[in-house]
């Protein structure tokens, strides 16, 4: 089992930043891909950025060039840096460690761009 703990989120101004972190109960990222994910009222719950097991990063079109995702596995965290926010990213967004067809999620951190 592996639990993930997000934190950072919060209410923000338009054009403003936040920083989201993942902690993770164990140290995995060698073998898991972790990921953001966000899901709006609703929507359903859509990728938002990944990073491999490997170091390779993707990102959703909406967010290129705004968010970073980034590790530390020394500190078994994933952060999730979000910059020029929009009101359009509202949402409660949710830290994933995949492999295969195993999938951890974390309780979700809720973030608000609102002016």
């Amino acid at each position: 089992q592996v639990q993930l703990v997000e934190s950072g989120g919060g209410l923000v101004q338009p054009g403003g930043s936040l920083r989201l972190s993942c902690t993770a109960s164990r140290n995995i990222f060698s073998i898991y891909t972790m990921g953001w994910y966000r899901q709006a009222p609703g929507k359903q719950r859509e990728l938002v950025a990944r990073i491999t097991s490997g170091g390779s990063t993707n990102y959703a079109d909406f967010v290129k060039g705004r968010f970073t995702i980034s590790r530390d596995s020394t500190q078994n965290t994933v952060a999730l840096q979000m910059n020029s926010l929009k009101p359009e990213d509202t949402a409660l967004y949710y830290c994933n460690a995949r492999m295969i067809n195993i999938n951890y999620w974390g309780q979700g951190t809720q973030v608000t761009v609102s002016s």
